[in-house]
């Protein structure tokens, strides 16, 4: 065998692992790199549903936000559900713990991956719990790949260098000591 011929063998040989490395990361992507505490928090669309109640007499404009629209800030980011029993249990602790600190600068924002055409219902569901913190719709549910989601509700806390300081699976006391106290600390961080 000619050295021509065994270097077109090694060339074919790494451009299909290139190749298969390529198909590999964007098919397989967040199962070989999962997202950690640490992390970087990713970036989402959804769209505006509810305005916190402070601003509820003024006329309120649906708008797409994302992880970029609150740069900067600690963010409390909640991926719910109507249907969702544990959501429910949870949502009146995280309207606590915005009483407590929603004016010392934490953002709370819930995600509601609901079906699309539910409008209607998330609205009445934060209406009914008296919630004033931003409430969102994701109804293609991507920020549930995007924050490889096992369910809902699923919760992370993204610190002002928008790394995410804590992920929660499953409900949970917001309002609770401990997680106030952990809050208040990245609320002392300074802003980058």
């Amino acid at each position: 065998m000619s050295a021509r011929r065994q270097w077109l063998i090694v060339g074919g040989i790494v451009a299909a692992l290139g190749i298969g490395l390529f198909v590999a990361m964007t098919q397989l992507g967040s199962e070989l790199f999962p997202l950690r505490i640490g992390s970087k928090a990713p970036n989402f669309a959804a769209v505006t549903l509810a305005a916190p109640a402070e601003h509820a007499a003024v006329a309120h404009v649906a708008q797409e936000k994302g992880i970029g629209d609150y740069r900067g800030e600690v963010v409390l980011l909640n991926i719910w559900a109507t249907w969702c029993a544990p959501c429910r249990i949870e949502m009146p602790s995280m309207q606590r713990l915005q009483d407590t600190l929603g004016p010392k600068g934490l953002r709370i924002v819930a995600v509601s991956v609901d079906d699309p055409g539910m409008e209607a219902k998330i609205t009445g569901f934060a209406k009914e719990l008296s919630l004033s913190f931003e409430i969102l719709h994701d109804a293609p549910g991507r920020i549930r790949a995007q924050y490889q989601t096992t369910g809902v509700p699923e919760t992370f806390v993204i610190g002002r260098d928008g790394r995410i300081r804590r992920r929660i699976i499953g409900a949970e006391d917001w309002s609770s000591p401990a997680n106030i106290a952990f809050i208040e600390r990245l609320l002392a961080e300074p802003a980058n």
